[in-house]
This record gives structure tokens, sequence and C-alpha cells, in this order.
């Protein structure tokens, strides 16, 4: 698991609660209850006006002018700004899980890096930037000096990804809003309102393409051995296995993700099994510990070989929520 992971998953250790009996929601009323448009989208009004104020995770910020040394961290953010264009206002990036996306690769490898994982706060600071923008918690972990409160102090701007401190379950409305805020934050609204509008295209065509299925239940494998660490009910995970087609039998987990225990998977008697694709641990290896777990031998997903891949990056929130239900539902459908 790599860092920023286990970091997330230590600080919220002491609040797991699992439920042995998965949460299994219909496809349709996760449909209905999240196609209404996000709140202040209307980015024509405001694309490139200043003063832009936002709260982000209870921090409210007035912008009187875009961002123009910009530091991200974990490799979905960055994606965030590269598909806006806004290159030009990155001084230097943090963090990937897995490849940055194609279209983005050149973009990408002219940006400084400023570390493999999360830069020490010296190292982020001595990066000058006005604007430092985290994917996970661990991004302002407080034991390595990077609050957002510090990092306030030292004059420096900060937003955390709406998925670590979103109230409730995650929905697209998340992914949208997260975009609309960032393109409005850089002065970029126009741009921000033509990607949400191509997303809810797409997802409006995979929905209409595999509509009528029953839902199949999901255990989604992102690592483990003793317990499995898997998506929970809270994160756009859910949202992409439930849009897609799925029922993601941990549902009841209210975190974005959490362990639970082999006996649990067994209770849930998932019918495909998503893996969960990034760091050292091939998908092969993965696929090979939950096919010679005895635990897990009427389990119909393993009798089956029933699996799906999906690289870490499509389950967390950022642009590649759209193409990750497409991907989701062709391979559900197989």
């Amino acid at each position: 698991m790599s860092a920023h992971r286990s970091a997330h998953r230590s600080a919220h250790r002491s609040t797991r609660a699992l439920i042995a009996a998965a949460l299994l929601l219909p496809l349709a009323a996760c449909a209905a209850d999240t196609e209404k448009k996000p709140a202040d989208t209307k980015a024509a009004d405001t694309g490139g006006a200043f003063p832009y104020t936002v709260d982000n995770c209870g921090v409210k910020t007035t912008y009187q002018k875009a961002p123009e040394r910009a530091v991200t961290m974990n490799q979905h953010v960055t994606e965030i700004m590269l598909e806006l264009g806004l290159e030009k206002s990155l001084t230097g990036t943090a963090y990937l899980d897995d490849q940055v996306l194609p279209r983005h690769r050149k973009t990408y490898d002219a940006i400084p890096v400023l570390a493999k994982e999360y830069p020490s706060k010296e190292k982020l600071l001595a990066a000058n930037p006005d604007f430092v923008y985290g994917g996970y918690a661990s991004a302002f972990d407080a034991k390595d000096g990077r609050t957002r409160d510090e990092l306030k102090k030292s004059g420096i701007d900060s937003r955390l990804n709406i998925e670590y401190c979103a109230k409730g379950r995650t929905t697209l409305d998340e992914v949208y809003r997260e975009i609309d805020e960032i393109g409005r934050t850089f002065g970029a609204g126009d741009r921000a309102q033509k990607w949400i509008t191509e997303a809810r295209a797409t997802v409006k065509k995979t929905e209409e393409r595999f509509k009528g299925r029953e839902p199949k239940p999901v255990f989604v494998y992102d690592s483990g051995d003793k317990t499995a660490q898997t998506v929970g009910g809270t994160g756009i995970g859910n949202e992409l296995i439930t849009r897609a087609g799925g029922r993601n039998v941990f549902a009841g987990i209210g975190k974005a993700f959490g362990d639970a225990t082999w006996e649990q998977v067994v209770a849930g008697k998932p019918e495909i099994i998503v893996i969960l694709d990034y760091g050292a641990t091939t998908v092969e290896q993965k696929k090979k510990r939950l096919l010679d777990d005895p635990v897990l031998r009427d389990v119909p997903a393993v009798k089956n070989k029933k699996f799906a891949v999906l690289p870490l990056s499509d389950a967390v929130l950022g642009v590649r929520a759209p193409e990750a239900i497409t991907k989701l539902a062709s391979q559900f459908s197989e």
C-alpha cells in the first residue's frame, strides 16, 4: 500500500466500524440521486471573475486573482490541473500512484517533480508556491508540518480534494463541483464547464448502453492479507461501482477506503471482484492471493474467476471518473 494511503488509513483507524451485512445501493436510486446539477456551477458568470470566495473543507478563502505558483500533491489533482490546461500555473508536482494519463504525459514531464512521494515542508516551501492542492488528507499531515494552517502562516493558500471532506456519500456531483471550483479559482471556469458538460454526456451514454441490467454484488480488493483494504460507501469508488451496474458489498463502511475481514467478504457473496492496480504488487499477484485463499473458495467471483481491473487513479475523485464508469460497466457485462 502506498504511503499516503497508509497514512490516511492509520489516521482513521480508531473510527473504523465495519458493517458485516452489506448495504446494497440500487443503481436506479443512485442515478436519481446524483443527476441533479451541482450547486454554484454557472461558470459563465464567474469563470474569470475575481474576487472569488470558496469554502473548501471548512476553510474559506477569497482569491483576488488566480494562483500563479501552484504545487499539486497526488496524481489525481495534478491531472485535474492538466485537464483544465493549467500547466503554466504549476510550479511543481509530487506523488504518482501510477502512470499519468497519456494525453498529459508530455505536459507533465515538463513540470518539476518535487518528490517521489510527499515533499518535506522545507522542500515544499523552497518551491515558493502560492497555492498547494492536495488529493488525500495525508497531503496536509500535521507530523510533517504541512497542515493547511501552517501553510497559511507562510502565506500559502491550499485546497483538499473534496472526497476527503464530503459529508455522506460522494457522488458525481462532487466530481463536477471539484472541477468547477478549481476552474473558478484559476480563472478557467468556462473550461471547467465544458469538461462537466462532456463528462455528463459520457456518463449518460454509458448508462443508456447498459441500462436494464440487474446490479451484481461487487467487492473491491485494494490490498491486504490479514484483512482486506477495500472501497467503502462514502468515496467516489462506491459511486463508480453503482453507476457501472454493480452493488458495492461494503457500501456500509463509512469512509472512502476501509478494512473488512475475509469472513465479511465471504458473507457478501460478491459475483465480481475489482482489483485496484497500483504499486509494487501486480494484478496477477493479487489474483493469485485471492484464488489461493481457502477461505474464499466458495465466493462466487473466486469460483468463476470473475475479476475486473481498475487503476487506483481511476478510483479516486478526479477527471478519470466518467471513463472509469465506462471501463467498469464493460467489464461487469463480460
